[in-house]
């Protein structure tokens, strides 16, 4: 049997890092690729073929794509969207350049990685494309407006690609996890320093609580570890009828349940309360 072969994007660490080992130890050949060369590398003394992907570099996506086609002679089974950051602060206080900075990896990138994609996987009858989203692409939450934003946004696009897909022998799948046990707090400092001037905001006195999580972290009841993506991941991946969307973490199945039964000034309520 041909050896399947997945690509996976934002490998570095967390959610990439464990789904490359995971889908690697099932018998997959995994291109784990990462932003910075330097990651790359490290994922090659891993013994990964690890293709460099900048989702906002479009020569890079091109090239590292290129990478992948010309290591499997022209095919790839799945596809796995895994990149993205957080850019955490308050919606008035957000730039537009802060916000077309996200957008630009956590949904342009993605949807130009996936085109460019999906015309290999027409032509070889076959494939599965994963976007990770997050429980912040179903509820909001005070503070993430840019990261919601992003996952709210690939949420729809995602949505209407597997409407189309239905003629295809392609599947489109969401994965939208909780809490989990990754990087993505400590990754986003720099993007709330670079974006984010809080002792001139109006909320001047709000952002000790936000910086002190952003700096400190916490503990979180209902975190999980990376590896509960990768199992969900891989029944996506390898069932032979993958459902449309994976709930990951009891915080994501309540806020599914939240969102069909409640109506919204009760949401917002439950939602200002934490």
């Amino acid at each position: 049997m041909t050896q399947r072969t997945v690509l996976i994007t934002g490998c570095s660490s967390g959610i990439g890092y464990d789904a490359a080992h995971g889908l690697r130890d099932a018998g997959w050949r995994v291109f784990a690729s990462c932003r910075k060369a330097s990651d790359c590398e490290r994922l090659r003394g891993e013994g990964f073929d690890s293709p460099q992907i900048d989702y906002t570099d479009t020569n890079s996506i091109a090239a590292g794509l290129a990478d992948v086609l010309a290591a499997t002679g022209g095919t790839l089974d799945a596809l796995y969207n895994n990149g993205a950051f957080a850019c955490p602060g308050a919606v008035e206080d957000l730039p537009r350049g802060g916000l077309e900075s996200i957008f630009q990896t956590n949904l342009f990138g993605v949807h130009d990685l996936t085109c460019r994609v999906i015309p290999v996987m027409r032509a070889q009858g076959h494939g599965r494309i994963v976007n990770c989203s997050s429980v912040l692409g179903l509820v909001g939450y005070k503070w993430r407006g840019a990261y919601v934003a992003t996952k709210f946004a690939l949420e729809g696009l995602t949505d209407v690609l597997r409407l189309e897909m239905r003629d295809t022998p392609i599947k489109v799948i969401l994965l939208e996890p909780g809490p989990i046990a990754s990087r993505i707090r400590e990754n986003a400092i720099p993007h709330f320093e670079r974006w984010f001037t809080p002792e001139t905001s109006a909320r001047a006195a709000q952002y000790p609580d936000l910086t002190k999580r952003l700096y400190e972290g916490g503990e979180d009841k209902f975190q999980l570890p990376a590896s509960a993506v990768t199992a969900k991941l891989r029944h996506a991946l390898e069932h032979p009828k993958p459902k449309a969307r994976y709930y990951i973490t009891v915080p994501t199945y309540l806020a599914a349940i939240m969102r069909r039964v409640l109506p919204v000034w009760a949401q917002d309520a439950l939602i200002s309360r934490n």
